[in-house]
């Protein structure tokens, strides 16, 4: 069988060679067979055409049907890919803006509590200057809150703080960019005071409580609950005028205010920048000669 085999081998091997010198030739002449039996009957090769269609349908479909289903996987990760991406772009610019609303809540609420201030005061023709409350002082023995505005922006020791609603306390130190405001309600805090209507001169004093007590009042005066106090400008440090608190009731046997001012609640504190009116040393007539009574 060996000797058998190595004989076809023998034979076919002139014959591969010939058929690869002169394949070209033969691949040139069946295309101009081709195109000669195309020219002179079409019929036939659209037949032969047509059948060989029909044998390679089966082939093609089964071969096309992979492919799509391989395209329509390629669709579907293209579509979860764009919707992960653009679910990654929405939740950005949401968390965005949500930050940007946060922002503009709390301008608006410092706008709010700005006009609020504004609106608190006896004189608007004294010179302010606005300061944020950057800590609170408060705890069992002081009353006291810390402001980001100091002596740079022309605060002084002594200056009477105005809150929401009124007075709330005054300035007891003082640095370049801070200073400490003492609230009214302060244990050290001594307020002169009168009531609105009925015009008697008292001492507000502070005890660490919430509500301040009205000391020094004549004994003549009778306050009613509810009554007004306001600054009395006593001393020269404030000017008269500023509303304080109310009159409320009381267990102690004392007459109680109630501050207009909410303590516990301080964001901004206008600091009044007030001076006295002096008269000149050339002025004349009596009241330049009156001495001054504190």
């Amino acid at each position: 069988m060996a000797k058998r085999s190595g004989r076809g081998i023998w034979i076919a091997a002139p014959f591969r060679a010939l058929v690869q010198r002169f394949a070209f030739l033969l691949l040139l002449a069946t295309a101009i067979a081709l195109i000669l039996v195309g020219r002179i009957d079409r019929p036939l090769v659209e037949r032969s055409r047509a059948f060989l269609a029909d044998l390679a349908e089966p082939v093609l479909s089964a071969i096309a049907q992979p492919v799509s289903a391989v395209n329509a996987v390629v669709g579907w990760v293209d579509d979860i890919l764009y919707v992960h991406e653009e679910n990654f772009r929405l939740r950005t610019e949401n968390a965005r803006l949500l930050q940007w609303q946060e922002v503009a809540r709390r301008l608006e609420q410092d706008n709010a509590a700005l006009r609020r201030l504004l609106a608190a005061g006896p004189d608007i023709s004294h010179n302010y200057v606005t300061g944020r409350v950057i800590s609170d002082g408060g705890g069992s023995f002081v009353r006291s809150v810390l402001i980001n505005i100091g002596a740079h922006d022309g605060v002084k020791k002594g200056q009477a703080a105005i809150g929401e609603g009124g007075y709330a306390g005054r300035v007891a130190e003082v640095g370049q960019r801070a200073a400490r405001i003492l609230l009214v309600t302060d244990l050290n805090s001594r307020l002169p005071v009168m009531l609105r209507e009925g015009g008697h001169r008292a001492v507000l004093t502070g005890d660490n409580s919430p509500l301040p007590k009205l000391e020094y009042l004549p004994g003549h005066a009778k306050p009613a609950l509810g009554e007004h106090v306001v600054t009395s400008g006593d001393g020269g440090q404030f000017p008269a005028g500023i509303p304080v608190g109310e009159i409320v009731a009381s267990d102690d046997n004392t007459i109680r205010v109630r501050p207009f001012v909410d303590l516990g609640r301080l964001d901004f504190l206008r600091i009044m920048q007030f001076e006295e009116p002096r008269l000149d040393a050339e002025e004349t007539g009596p009241l330049a000669a009156m001495p001054r009574h504190y």
